[in-house]
């Protein structure tokens, strides 16, 4: 064959790779970054996603023997139960059953252990072992702490029977102010979602360089109120046809978004926005996933509630 036409086939061979590599991993950065991950520390990220080992008996559920479910640090998915869990004295905790589906196990890189994953993430968790012969069932899956978050029992219940709103809507203090006004809502807290920068302050999302909202995560009871009732609420108690202020408050921190953290809320909001186009309200409010929502500083909690006074850029308007 010519040189000139190998060199050909071998050009259009390496494209030919790259290009199947290049797609093969657009599936994957896409759903990593749709998933709503929480936000790690350098040495959570050094275990977690760099496949790091913590310390022996440095973790804190090492010794630790509370009645509840751990989750992944990461994504929130159950992976163990407490029931599972056993004093192996290996410097780690120790389970000898994960929740079924929960854990994935693939060849470690060393070529001799087995590596434990999240199944929902792939967050690294540690190493499982076999035959030890340490409880009947004969399996120790060996974990680091900082890949864990343990749920108590009581919160486990508690968290079943709620559900989580997010919105924006000029100054977090007047929205919150309606919100707790609810039948159904257990709690309000006010902070920054939406933007680039980690752990703000109100005087940095104040300065307009963060891309944050203020924003307000409502918990309810859906037992006693719905998704779409507090979604009603927010569009009635703040004006969704003003782009970046309310009243006299202006700043890019004021827009109106909702922060949904599901398809069905998506729906719901986009259902409500085409209610309002169709009265006539030229609606500006965006329909966002949920990002990190960063709390902001005490002060700003229950703001009205300890003034003593009502809002002034906010008030009740029914659109419905």
């Amino acid at each position: 064959m010519p040189v000139k036409n190998s060199i050909f086939i071998l050009v259009f061979s390496l494209l030919a790779i790259a290009g199947c590599t290049q797609n093969q991993n657009q599936p994957v950065e896409k759903t990593q970054q749709s998933m709503n991950f929480k936000q790690l520390t350098p040495e959570e990220t050094r275990v977690i996603v760099h496949k790091g080992t913590e310390a022996p008996f440095t973790g804190k559920y090492d010794n630790f023997s509370e009645n509840g479910t751990y989750v992944c640090k990461r994504c929130g998915a159950p992976l163990y139960r407490s029931s599972d869990k056993f004093d192996a004295r290996c410097g780690w905790p120790a389970f000898d059953d994960e929740i079924k589906g929960a854990v994935k196990r693939i060849p470690d890189a060393d070529g001799m252990r087995t590596e434990i994953e999240c199944a929902k993430c792939g967050a690294h968790l540690g190493h499982v072992f076999l035959g030890e012969e340490l409880t009947p069932k004969d399996t120790r899956h060996c974990v680091n702490s900082l890949s864990l978050e343990f749920i108590p029992a009581a919160a486990a219940v508690k968290s079943a029977a709620t559900d989580t709103a997010i919105f924006a809507g000029g100054c977090f203090w007047g929205v919150e102010y309606y919100m707790k006004k609810i039948k159904g809502v257990v709690s309000t807290e006010v902070g920054y979602t939406g933007g680039k920068k980690d752990h703000p302050t109100y005087k940095e999302v104040c300065a307009g360089n963060t891309g944050h909202y203020e924003a307000i995560e409502v918990v309810f009871n859906p037992g006693q109120t719905s998704y779409e009732e507090v979604a009603k609420m927010f569009f009635e108690t703040h004006d969704p046809t003003e782009w970046n202020h309310q009243g006299p408050d202006w700043g890019e921190q004021y827009r109106s978004a909702v922060f949904y953290r599901d398809e069905a809320q998506k729906e719901i909001a986009q259902k409500l926005i085409a209610r309002l186009k169709a009265n006539g309200f030229k609606v500006v409010t965006e329909v966002i996933p949920a990002k990190t929502f960063w709390k902001a500083e005490d002060y700003h909690q229950d703001y009205y509630d300890h003034k003593g006074t009502a809002p002034y850029c906010h008030g009740y308007v029914k659109r419905f």
